[in-house]
């Protein structure tokens, strides 16, 4: 950066631009009397023509005048005394306004002071002198209050320049907000150029550490965005045999294992990243084309489908409306011949939607339920084994009242008694077998 620490511009004020509080600080300047028209108050010519004037130690020659009369000498000398105080005054007014230079005014007021024993001019020299060192004293004020002024606009510009430089520093350790980042240190970089007034030394210093950082900075971006570049070209190779097999794919008729490796490869492709900004909106419009070809056509075979499905529901309504008016109880064996055939013709209409089959199947089975109890119940009531048992038990009761009758007869209480109990068991269980075979 060739222009960090040009004296251009420099933030400080220039020597002529002395704010008009420290040009005009201090006592008033002390006035001094004009020359004319009255000279002969502080100086003479005589005869001779040397040219006299009134010091507080005395007269003193100060040169000769030989052009003219005393009186047109003394208006020459009065003349160039009033110059030389209207050129302090000037000095004087200049400090106070803040358009002088304090450096300039401080040396041409010595100048004038150093000078003034051996000036040719007839005037109050007294209280020229002490204007003379009134500008003096009003010019060092002014100098040392620049010098104080451009101190403090040098501390402020290290230390503005000591915070960017720190600023600089922490983004270049800590961003990864790489595009307001980079941003930020741009607008460093020209804030940084606005600075002016640091000495040489520092401001290279302090240069360094902002170059260093941005320098830190633009290799970490770099090295990041090489990273991504090669994570994004890995993702297109990825996404790219993705979509090889999703294009594979979009002909299969397979379509619930397809349908779900579809998904699968969805998650896949999510997985990979994104591919490079150029290819990545391409690679996807290819990938989602695969996809939609084979849904589309998986759509329009299962909307034949349910068509088809609805209509073997409408099939089956009919038949269930036969087979629920089927009486078992009417005629068993035509019951059955008609359930059989019902059947036969349920299976050969085939498969319905899903959310009817449920439905449609429970009304089916309802009847084969009501066909099968009724063909149950005849069994029951005419099988032998139930029969014969319930005449055994009859038998078992006749035989035990019959020892009753017989031993009361012959008097024996006791064993009438027991075989009456013995016959009132045979009983309950005849009577249990005879409400078996009745219940069929």
């Amino acid at each position: 950066m060739a222009d960090h620490n040009t004296p251009e511009g420099t933030g400080v004020p220039a020597p002529h631009q002395v704010p008009r509080s420290a040009a005009g600080a201090g006592p008033a300047a002390p006035t001094v009397p004009a020359a004319e028209p009255s000279p002969a108050r502080w100086g003479r010519i005589d005869d001779e023509g040397k040219v006299y004037l009134n010091d507080p130690d005395g007269e003193r020659v100060i040169g000769v005048w030989q052009a003219g009369t005393a009186e047109e000498g003394l208006l020459h000398f009065a003349r160039r005394f009033d110059d030389l105080r209207t050129e302090v005054e000037l000095l004087e007014t200049r400090l106070s306004s803040g358009a002088g230079d304090p450096k300039q005014a401080l040396t041409s007021a010595t100048q004038l002071r150093d000078g003034l024993p051996g000036a040719a001019v007839v005037g109050d020299i007294t209280s020229l002198r002490a204007l003379i060192e009134h500008v003096i004293a009003h010019a060092e004020r002014a100098q040392a209050a620049v010098k104080e002024e451009r101190e403090q606009a040098r501390a402020d510009a290290i230390a503005r320049k000591q915070a960017l430089a720190e600023e600089a520093e922490r983004i270049a350790a800590e961003s990864t907000q790489w595009k307001s980042a980079g941003d930020r240190l741009r607008t460093i970089l020209d804030e940084w150029k606005t600075i002016k007034g640091v000495d040489r030394k520092t401001d290279d210093e302090l240069w360094k550490r902002f170059s260093k950082a941005r320098e830190s900075f633009n290799r970490r971006r770099g090295s990041h965005f090489a990273e991504l570049d090669k994570q994004r070209a890995a993702a297109k190779t990825r996404k790219e045999e993705l979509i090889d097999e999703a294009e594979s794919l979009s002909e299969s008729e397979d379509w619930g294992p397809t349908a779900g490796r579809y998904k699968e490869l969805m998650a896949e492709w999510k997985a990979a990243g994104r591919a490079p900004k150029d290819s990545d909106e391409a690679l996807w419009q290819r990938f989602r084309a695969a996809q939609d070809k084979f849904f589309a056509r998986r759509s329009a075979v299962f909307s034949e489908r349910d068509a088809e499905f609805a209509t073997n529901a409408a099939k089956k309504e009919e038949l269930l409306a036969e087979a629920e008016k089927i009486d078992p109880s009417a005629n068993l064996g035509s019951a059955k011949a008609q359930l059989r055939k019902i059947q036969d013709s349920w299976d050969e209409i085939g498969k319905v939607p899903r959310e009817r089959i449920r439905e449609l199947d429970g009304r089916l089975k309802a009847v084969q339920d009501r066909v099968r109890n009724a063909e149950d119940s005849k069994w029951r009531r005419t099988d032998p084994e139930a029969q014969a048992r319930a005449a055994q038990f009859r038998e078992r009761v006749e035989q035990f009242e019959s020892q009753a009758a017989k031993a009361r007869a012959s008097g024996d209480e006791r064993r009438a008694k027991k075989a009456e109990e013995q016959a009132a068991q045979w009983r309950e269980w005849m009577e249990a077998a005879e409400k078996a075979v009745a219940d069929r």
